[in-house]
């Protein structure tokens, strides 16, 4: 293997970093021109490998906003189903309350003609009014809770429609991420046995070498040199690495990124 120098060396310099990294697998021309060949057509495939696997990967993420968007309408219609039940109850214990002062001042009217003094039928008199007062403000309240509830009610009757919405669209992206992966597993067992079949054409030291590469470069082991950059990381390639490239004697890997370069001379 050589690699690539930086950019920054001068002629002298570059050609002793050359030199001193000229070693690794080293074949005959058309052996080596095969096996970058090869590498190229597995690289092909490697890459469709790592491309729809990181789909796939992002496929439970995309999922989850929607379900946690989902989920999140749920807990808001539940809050005001819990409202409405609250509402509900209060209302009932201020009709509790206004049967009892009903009663209470039922039972203050019934001991009126039963008084003996004028005072006495004063003070109860005016605990008669008071008790209709009371009762009063109950009814009002009571009508402020049915209208309270009337508002929530309908409320919820909305976010129920709503929410159903929601589900159907949920279920609905659910399966699509379902099938999108369902396709994703079919692709990549085929792609699978392609790259097993296009491994047994790589020299196994040059295949070993290549797979650490991609394991660490995100899926990108080699790459063409496009007039003096690398393709994978954008560095300059001397002319001197591009004739050493051109020669064949050995796998040239770039300075910065340590990615397999290669020339493609039909272009």
């Amino acid at each position: 293997m050589v690699r690539a120098p930086h950019s920054h060396c001068g002629g002298q310099r570059s050609e002793s970093s050359i030199a001193h990294h000229k070693k690794g697998v080293k074949l005959p021309t058309a052996d080596l021109k095969s096996q970058l060949s090869n590498l190229i057509k597995l690289q092909e495939v490697d890459s469709q490998i790592y491309s729809l696997g990181a789909e796939k990967a992002a496929k439970p993420e995309e999922l989850k906003v929607i379900e946690t968007a989902f989920e999140a309408k749920k807990a808001a219609l539940a809050e005001l189903d819990k409202k409405l039940i609250d509402l509900q109850k209060q209302r009932k214990d201020k009709e509790l309350e206004l049967g009892t002062k009903e009663e209470a001042g039922k039972k203050l009217q019934s001991q009126l003609f039963s008084l003996k003094t004028n005072k006495e039928y004063q003070t109860m008199l005016q605990q008669i009014q008071d008790a209709k007062a009371d009762a009063s403000v109950v009814e009002d309240k009571i009508l402020e809770l049915f209208d309270k509830a009337d508002a929530v009610k309908a409320e919820v009757e909305k976010e129920k429609i709503r929410l159903q919405e929601e589900e159907k669209f949920f279920l609905s992206e659910k399966k699509k991420v379902d099938d999108r992966i369902k396709e994703i597993d079919d692709k990549l067992a085929l792609l699978d046995a392609e790259r097993k079949q296009a491994v047994q054409n790589v020299n196994p030291k040059i295949l070993s070498q290549y797979e650490r590469i991609l394991s660490s470069r995100d899926g990108l082991a080699i790459v063409m040199v496009k007039g003096n950059s690398c393709g994978g990381c954008n560095m300059f390639v001397p002319s001197q690495v591009i004739n050493l490239i051109k020669m064949y004697e050995h796998v040239i890997t770039c300075e910065m990124c340590n990615r397999m370069l290669y020339i493609d001379e039909n272009a």
